[in-house]
């Protein structure tokens, strides 16, 4: 399904979590410090820790004898966790990869890609190593930041010495109000939504051991692999009918997909005959069946590594470069396992749900890899402070933000309010969209957060947290780097 992390989310700059699976944000380019390397000092995470923060925002009674202490409100810039921006910037373009095909092509077509578009020469070698190395990779990456944040952001407000329950769960109400609006209103494939749910319960696990978080975020994992095996070994003996719809979800017939094209390729309103529909699907039966368990494990899995240190750089150097190597090596073969079986067998519906664990087990250990990879090389090693981690981090500042503005710009080049092009750009022309949007993000987040303290969606998020309006612009005197470091 597509994957959206996305996450995306980022409860971050200026204070409060974002987006990621955890949260995000944007940002600005600004002349600046480069990006020290190294463990900085704790911020938000996006979708995930907005904080409170002496002096800022208003005040509730005075304690006797002393100053009125502030309302919570959220976390400077300058006090953010750099390596969890430039993580969360490099998932939220991640995941734009895989889901440029949902909005490019009938949904269906997302799992099967035989039923759009040709598979030959370049457009497969282009499915082919989305699928291998961006499939499910980047929203498990985002799913991981969430979780970290809901640690995060829990800690920062207890250490203020005010209670938590109140902002988390308005700051999760929030997240799934706006999730609904993306979904039902722009783009079926939100997973904002799913983490918003996930967020009302894992409160009640951020205490917990990380060991045993862990432990428990791998069992929550196995379930969705349970219940497919037992539809693979089910399918030969379902009744007829039951086989039937299994066979239609995988390879739906040819006017079902046209239909689902020219409902795309009308207006607005016409567009809601097949996003209402899918929309209702991802957020009950896939939810049910799959998703929340996945991405309630994957952001278990976060809490235990930022409370191991692990995703906000307090690691070696050695450290992440072995994380990368392991995991990769583990989780690639087990990808193109998978993906050999589905070409072998030309994706036929009798392997193909088998088939996919392979890449639903391999895409976990490929993100951790992933995170090796970022964490290592791009923020804790002083040849990595430059241009590109100062972009990374600032479009990770803004991660909600720029999430939903990737559904914005490609629902309008691909659907008939906008340009109209569903279904008429191969996959090839759909990575030069990708390479498009890559470069308009990391270009403008820059350009955004050296004038404004957030993106305009963690803005809104954060004022639904605090219940008051957060500041929006930057003092002039005070400016920053994309990755929240102060320049003189």
């Amino acid at each position: 399904m597509p994957e959206l992390e996305a996450d995306p989310t980022n409860p971050d700059s200026e204070g409060a979590a974002d987006l990621g699976p955890t949260g995000s944000g944007a940002a600005a380019a600004a002349t600046a410090t480069p990006v020290a390397p190294g463990p900085v000092v704790a911020e938000p995470a996006s979708l995930t820790e907005p904080a409170q923060v002496p002096g800022v925002g208003s005040v509730d009674a005075a304690p006797e004898g002393g100053e009125p202490a502030p309302l919570p409100a959220p976390v400077p810039g300058t006090a953010r966790i750099v390596p969890l921006d430039v993580l969360r910037g490099f998932a939220v373009l991640g995941i734009f990869l895989m889901n440029v095909q949902a909005f490019s092509m009938p949904f269906a077509a997302y799992s099967n890609p035989t039923l759009w578009g040709s598979l030959e020469g370049a457009h497969g070698w282009v499915w082919v190593l989305s699928h291998v190395f961006a499939e499910q990779k980047f929203m498990t990456i985002f799913s991981l930041l969430f979780g970290a944040g809901v640690v995060l952001f829990t800690e920062r407000v207890a250490a203020r010495g005010r209670p938590t329950a109140a902002l988390h769960y308005r700051r999760s109400l929030g997240l799934i109000a706006i999730g609904l609006a993306h979904a039902y209103l722009l783009w079926f494939g939100d997973i904002l939504v799913t983490y918003g749910i996930c967020a009302l319960w894992l409160y009640f696990l951020r205490r917990v051991r990380p060991s045993r978080l862990a432990i428990t975020g791998v069992v929550l994992m196995l379930v969705p692999m349970a219940l497919t095996l037992a539809i693979h070994f089910m399918l030969p003996s379902m009744p007829a009918e039951m086989r039937q719809g299994m066979e239609a979800m995988w390879n739906p017939p040819a006017e079902q997909l046209q239909a689902e094209t020219d409902a795309y390729r009308g207006g607005w309103l016409e567009q809601m005959e097949a996003r209402l529909p899918a929309a209702l699907m991802l957020q009950t039966m896939a939810l049910v069946w799959m998703v929340i368990w996945r991405a309630g494990g994957l952001m278990l899995l976060g809490m235990a590594l930022f409370k191991w240190g692990v995703l906000s750089g307090e690691r070696s150097a050695r450290f992440y470069d072995r994380m990368a190597l392991t995991g990769l090596a583990l989780g690639l073969p087990l990808v193109v396992y998978g993906l050999w079986v589905h070409l072998s067998t030309d994706f036929d519906v009798e392997t193909a749900f088998a088939t996919s664990l392979f890449n639903y087990a391999g895409s976990v250990p490929v993100a951790l890899g992933y995170i090796g990879l970022v964490i290592g090389a791009v923020v804790r090693r002083p040849a990595a402070d430059g241009w590109l981690s100062r972009a990374l981090a600032a479009t990770g500042r803004m991660a909600l933000t720029n999430y939903l503005l990737q559904t914005v710009l490609a629902t309008s080049l691909f659907y008939g309010h906008g340009l109209g092009l569903f279904g008429e750009l191969d996959r090839v022309e759909q990575m030069a969209v990708v390479l498009a949007v890559w470069v308009l993000q990391l270009a403008w987040s820059p350009w955004w957060l050296a004038r404004y303290r957030f993106g305009p969606a963690e803005w809104l998020w954060r004022t639904m947290t605090y219940l008051r309006p957060q500041p929006m612009r930057r003092r002039a005197e005070v400016a920053t780097d994309p990755a929240g470091q102060r320049s003189a």
